[in-house]
């Protein structure tokens, strides 16, 4: 039986993660009932007490969640902090003590939770040290750790991380927590598809024109110039997070709801996603960087001006590509994917064309029908399809039909963080990536990066717009327009 009764090891306390996402998403599942027996020891170099540790985490929650004093009291109570140096493995001994004590003061039966908010040159480190110390082991109670993105830097560094966590942790202790499975749209895309039958019969190449998905920002670098440019929207967004979009919508349904079958599925789909070519790099393939610009009246700095960035640099700040899947539901339809800062809004999401009627009898300009699954910002559905336009004759006007989740007034929706965190806790790995499927996603984005090495074109874009004017030549090949779509879902968007 699983428990999410445990203590949360969480490496990296003083950073930014646990201020923002992780403090407050646990707070939020305490608040609600869904931690019980329970502490939070956080672990990093900064040399803080419990009380110290407290008062910052308590901080961090008045400005940014609806708080009670009894109910901030309370779960402050279970905040605890070790300075630990992370890259000394002797001075992991110092939380064998404290997690004993722990354990016992909540009965926490030995189960532990890492999470590694740390940067990516620690990933190899912290299970190694953690072993050292005997802190892998189950003996007493599960053990858990979860590994924040990026799972690797390529496709060689992403074998090779694999290799040193799994000399010290099985693969069902290791959960690689990518925050946008965890949108409650994402999960209500394979309810939709799969518990409906009107969907299902459609959901293949016979009905399907093609598919588009949207992972947009608006704003730009930020403060984080100096990391991004080792990073780029190839590596920040589109391997990881729409990668795996991709795959939801693509999937087969799985045999049984249950994380080896839903994962066996998505894993599939990874490795059928055809290789991309020489010719498909140069011809399927568009990179851009955003210049200067004026937005609503205020000037915005091009990427090259930004912080931390090089003046020289060819990172990518905006990509687009088209992929196909070569299995027997998809052969033949393209999916359309495409990332980028500063685009005229923020919005992630998957638009289903479906094929036209062969003879669009009451009108010759027939609206398309749609179905768009919003999953950022104001999560929703939309239908789009044709009615009639009222007046004389039989001219056809597109209409929608729409749910959205604030809609849902009386039912908690968990955040992102919320949920992952929480079924990490339980044991539930369905939403968190598998070692075969990372590693076929790094497989399929290599002629990419090679792509880049060698000295890809890089489009400029202005800032404020939908990418380069080549992103929008590329899908136009075939006749097909990219969606230009709001940041809000609203009737008509």
């Amino acid at each position: 039986m699983q428990t999410n009764n445990n203590c949360i090891v969480i490496f990296g306390a003083s950073g930014d993660l646990t201020h923002r996402k992780l403090i407050p998403a646990l707070y939020n599942l305490f608040k609600f009932g869904r931690l019980n027996k329970f502490s939070v020891l956080g672990v990093a170099r900064s040399e803080l007490n419990d009380d110290t540790f407290r008062e910052k985490m308590r901080e961090a929650l008045l400005e940014t969640e609806e708080t009670t004093p009894e109910t901030l009291d309370a779960f402050c109570s279970h905040l605890y902090y070790q300075a630990v140096n992370t890259s000394d493995a002797a001075d992991y001994g110092k939380l064998v003590p404290r997690l004993e004590e722990l354990h016992t003061k909540y009965q926490t039966n030995g189960n532990t939770l890492y999470y590694m908010s740390t940067p990516p040159s620690l990933y190899g480190v912290i299970p190694e040290c953690l072993a050292a110390h005997g802190l892998n082991e189950e003996k007493d109670g599960w053990k858990r750790i979860i590994v924040e993105k990026p799972f690797g830097y390529d496709e060689k560094t992403a074998q090779e991380l694999d290799v040193q966590i799994h000399r010290f942790f099985e693969e069902h202790q290791i959960y690689r927590i990518d925050h946008y499975l965890g949108k409650e749209t994402v999960q209500n895309l394979l309810v939709l598809r799969f518990s409906n039958g009107w969907f299902e019969p459609l959901w293949n190449r016979n009905f399907i024109d093609y598919v588009e998905i949207t992972g947009a920002e608006s704003i730009g670098v930020e403060e984080r110039g100096g990391y991004y440019d080792g990073s780029g929207a190839m590596r920040d967004m589109f391997q990881n997070h729409l990668l795996q979009v991709l795959a939801m919508v693509a999937m087969e349904p799985p045999a049984i709801i249950n994380a080896n079958s839903m994962r066996d599925e998505v894993a599939k789909v990874m490795h059928s996603l055809r290789p991309l070519t020489q010719d498909d790099v140069e011809h399927n393939l568009v990179l851009g960087q955003y210049t200067a610009a004026e937005i609503d009246g205020k000037e915005v700095k091009g990427y090259l001006q930004e912080k931390g960035v090089p003046a020289n640099s060819r990172t990518e700040t905006f990509m687009a590509l088209r992929c196909e899947i070569e299995n027997w539901r998809w052969a033949g339809v393209p999916f359309y994917v495409r990332t980028g800062k500063r685009l005229p809004a923020r919005v992630t999401e998957i638009v289903i064309h479906f094929k036209t009627t062969p003879h669009p009898v009451f009108s010759q300009n027939a609206p398309e029908n749609k179905l768009i699954i919003r999953i950022q910002p104001d999560e929703a559905i939309s239908m789009r399809f044709g009615l009639k336009k009222p007046g004389a004759g039989f001219e056809a006007k597109e209409v929608s039909m729409d749910f959205r989740y604030a809609d849902l007034a009386d039912e908690q929706v968990l955040t992102a963080y919320e949920r992952l965190l929480l079924d990490a806790m339980k044991g539930d790995a369905t939403l968190f990536a598998r070692t075969d499927a990372v590693h076929a996603a790094w497989k399929f984005v290599q002629p990419i990066l090679d792509y880049k090495e060698a000295g890809g074109r890089v489009h400029e874009y202005e800032a404020g717009t939908w990418g380069p004017v080549a992103a929008e030549k590329l899908i136009a090949k075939s006749g097909r327009v990219w969606r230009k779509p709001s940041g809000k879902m609203k009737k008509k968007v």
